[in-house]
């Protein structure tokens, strides 16, 4: 092996590891959910600043998750969202729910 081709094999490795990194670049930021910030944004021009309209507190909160994900349709409009089809996890729908429920309070 040449003197060339021993800096080459050498200099492989290195360059290797540089490029993965360009490659994959930063991480990143996981995006937390802000269940308050949501609510406001999303869903307090309907249900109210407290939650306190159209927000049907007798049912389980396993009936009002699917309603978050997958909508209801309204005696009249408007009709609620399908908030899953919005990017909506199961586990944020549940912490809406939970924030809707300390408004009431």
């Amino acid at each position: 092996m040449t003197i060339k081709q021993k800096a080459i094999a050498a200099g492989m490795p290195v360059a290797l590891a540089v490029a993965s990194i360009v490659v994959a670049g930063p991480k990143p930021k996981r995006h937390t959910f802000d269940a308050a910030a949501t609510y406001k944004s999303k869903c307090a021009g309907c249900h109210g600043t407290k939650a306190e309209k159209k927000f049907d507190t007798s049912k389980s909160d396993d009936d009002l998750v699917q309603i978050i994900l997958k909508g209801k349709k309204a005696e009249k409009p408007p009709n609620m969202p399908e908030y899953e089809t919005k990017h909506i996890t199961a586990d944020q729908a549940r912490q809406l729910l939970a924030h809707m429920r300390t408004l009431g309070q």
